[in-house]
């Protein structure tokens, strides 16, 4: 219920409220919300009031409007904490979801590559190259590309790489993966991304990058990963804590 006599904003309880019944009603996505009107009436505000709480959950992603027709329920965004070195398909399945992959490309490089120096590789040293599309419960999240060591997981086959990567390395091959370094930055999906992923022209990406590390003492790299995640059904949180000032 809207509290006219609290502190807190009426737009901002009226959003909490709106967020509040589209978890517990089962509401799906693609669903209409019901009118301005009917939420004014309902609380005894303002329209206007009304139009901002929905104008904010807008740019929030929850909601979407459409001309001529209302307003609805968005596709809620994936969140994955990125404090911890986990698998797309570990973070997948953790939420109850059906990860799968489709390999788009796969193939071997034995030509030197900027590649070959994240990797701390010579140039003679060859690598992998797998284009995979990631998608939950069928629905396309991210368009990922791994390189990897030739040396360090042998003859690799479509069907090592079409689930988890990570399994392959920790349960096939026996490898600890301990650590990682990852960047994430917003950018336009390319031609590729566009159409693996189902965007349109100049529709946002988060694109991140990973280099993954073994257990050993030299804390050699595994892989490096790029991966092009859809903005609109993707973000990543992360703890923080504040340093010291002393």
């Amino acid at each position: 219920m809207i509290d006219k006599h609290s502190k807190i904003p009426i737009y901002y309880q009226l959003e909490e409220a709106i967020k509040t019944e589209i978890s517990e009603n089962g509401l799906q996505a693609h669903d209409p919300l019901p009118s301005e009107r009917i939420y004014a009436e309902k609380h005894g505000i303002s329209r206007m009031t009304v139009r901002q709480a929905i104008n904010n959950l807008v740019n929030e992603g929850i909601l979407y409007r459409e001309r001529g027709r209302g307003t609805f329920i968005n596709e809620q965004k994936f969140e994955q904490d990125i404090s911890h070195l986990t698998s797309f398909s570990e973070d997948m399945r953790q939420r109850q979801l059906t990860p799968s992959t489709q390999i788009i490309s796969m193939k071997r490089i034995d030509h030197k590559t900027n590649i070959h120096d994240k990797l701390e590789l010579t140039d003679e040293e060859s690598i992998y190259e797998i284009v995979r599309l990631r998608l939950a419960n069928q629905q396309p999240i991210a368009l990922e590309t791994i390189y990897t060591p030739v040396k360090l997981v042998g003859n690799l086959t479509e069907n090592d790489v079409e689930k988890s990567f990570y399994d392959y390395l920790e349960q096939d091959k026996g490898y600890i993966i301990t650590s990682g370094q990852q960047s994430i930055e917003a950018a336009l999906a390319n031609s590729e991304e566009i159409s693996q992923l189902k965007l349109k022209k100049n529709d946002p990406i988060l694109l991140m990058q990973r280099i993954s590390y073994l257990s050993d003492a030299n804390k050699t790299p595994i892989e490096y990963v790029k991966s092009a995640y859809r903005a609109d059904r993707y973000k990543f949180n992360i703890e923080m804590k504040r340093k010291p000032a002393f």
